[in-house]
Order: C-alpha cells, then sequence, then structure tokens
C-alpha cells in the first residue's frame, strides 16, 4: 500500500495498480506540485518516474517478475556469511535459500507483535520527519512515537493539518 500527497493534503491512497492513475493526472495536470508518495509499510519516501503514457508509466512502476520462484515473490539478494555457516547451510537437506527461509520464519513467529509493532513505529517516523520534521511540536511528537505513548502524541499533532494527522494514526491502527 502506499500514500500520496500534495503538499499536506492526501491524493490518493492503495496500491499501485490504483494510485499510479490519479498521481499521473495530477502530474500532467501540473508537473512542478511536489508529489510526495510513501510506502505505507516501512514509511519510506518512493519516485515514480510519471512521465510519458499512463501505460508506460504502470509498465515501469509495477513489479517486475524474473529468474526465480516469482509466484511465491521470491527475490535475489546477495547475503555474506562466514564459511562455517556456508557448511552448516549446505549440509541443510532442503538447501541453503529453504534454510535461511525457514530460519526466517521462526524468528519472525517468536515475536511477531512486538516486531510489528516497531516496525510501524519506524514507519510513522520516517513519515512524520518527511511531512512534519518542520511543524510545531514535532520533535516531541517524536520522543512520544518512539515512547509509545500515543496519547501524548496526539497532544503534539492536533496542531498539524489534518490529513497528516489522520495518516499518522492510520498507520499506527494497521
Amino acid at each position: 500500500m502506499y500514500t500520496a500527497f500534495v503538499g499536506d493534503k492526501l491524493l490518493v491512497a492503495g496500491p499501485i495498480e490504483t494510485i499510479i492513475p490519479p498521481l499521473k493526472a495530477k502530474f500532467d495536470d501540473n508537473p512542478s506540485d511536489l508529489l510526495l508518495i510513501f510506502e505505507d509499510q516501512t514509511g519510506r519516501q518512493v519516485d515514480f518516474d510519471l512521465r510519458g503514457p499512463l501505460k508506460e508509466v504502470l509498465a515501469r512502476a509495477l513489479p517486475r517478475t524474473g529468474p526465480g520462484r516469482p509466484k511465491l515473490g521470491v527475490v535475489s539478494r546477495e547475503v555474506s556469511l562466514l564459511p562455517r555457516h556456508w557448511e552448516w547451510l549446505e549440509q541443510q537437506p532442503s538447501g541453503a535459500s529453504a534454510a535461511i527461509r525457514r530460519l526466517v520464519e521462526e524468528a519472525r513467529k517468536r515475536e511477531p507483535g512486538e516486531q510489528r509493532a516497531r516496525q510501524m513505529t519506524e514507519a510513522v517516523g520516517r513519515f512524520m520527519t518527511a511531512m512534519a520534521g518542520n511543524l510545531p511540536g514535532y520533535e516531541e511528537a517524536s520522543r512520544a512515537l518512539y515512547a509509545r505513548d500515543h496519547d501524548r502524541m496526539e497532544t503534539y499533532i492536533r496542531q498539524w493539518p489534518e490529513d497528516i494527522q489522520a495518516h499518522i494514526r492510520r498507520l499506527l491502527l494497521t
């Protein structure tokens, strides 16, 4: 899921294929408008190349599948391990990749609530820095966020633009 703002106003939120058409229309209407697009899960800003026909913009924005197991969403990346780690992985009956995936899943299951809360706090923090870093009460709101004192954070964000407040609340509830 993604959320796009023009200034401090929410433009659109949803999956890539849903947000690209309104983003493209806004860009075509006024290319100098500052569009800020956030990936909701991480709070990171993302950019889409909105030049050209909508069909081309969508083709560039939608994830490409490549080698591997695209139905599972497998992404190939490099991992650096010590020789003893590689030796252990090579001895696993289902292979190194399957063993690593299994270890990651086991770790994720141990503290899913805590991990999810930490990830969302970090996502909200990134969003707040980008959208509200210069607003009054930002530092206090940020401290309250990381202390997980959402009631205190609310007192500082009440004076912020409504769409920014609403997005922060939505992220915290997901």
